[in-house]
Formats: C-alpha cells, structure tokens, sequence
C-alpha cells in the first residue's frame, strides 16, 4: 500500500502510536532550522524590495522589430 491515500494514513497513525508529538517535532525542527531571516527581519529590504518590483511592473514594454 506504499504510495497510496491509505498507506499514508496507515503510517501517520503509526507514527502517532510511537510517539503522540511525533509531528510536533517535526514542525519544530523546520522552524528552527531556517537561517535566512527573509524581510521580516529586515523591513528596509523589503521596502526597497517592492520599490524595485513596482517600478519594474510599470516599465513600457520593449519591443524588438525584426526589420529594423
């Protein structure tokens, strides 16, 4: 039953059979585990950030004539 929607239930309540924070773990370990910070670390990155995207968005597009 590997790969399938039952086979996935079946280990899921076996994993939480061992160990009842078995996910719990799981997901703290991943939260702890990132090292980047991002923009809410930083929210003048992230104002520059938008800054740049915003006036890139409302660039004219460039057109490339093939008989030019």
């Amino acid at each position: 039953m590997a790969g399938t929607k039952a086979g996935g239930q079946k280990a899921a309540a076996k994993n939480l059979a061992k160990d009842p924070n078995f996910y719990a773990k799981i997901g703290a370990k991943g939260g702890q585990n990132g090292r980047t910070g991002g923009f809410a670390a930083n929210p003048e990155l992230a104002r520059i950030a938008g800054a740049k995207g915003g006036r890139i968005s409302r660039r004219k597009k460039v057109t490339t004539d093939a008989a030019a």
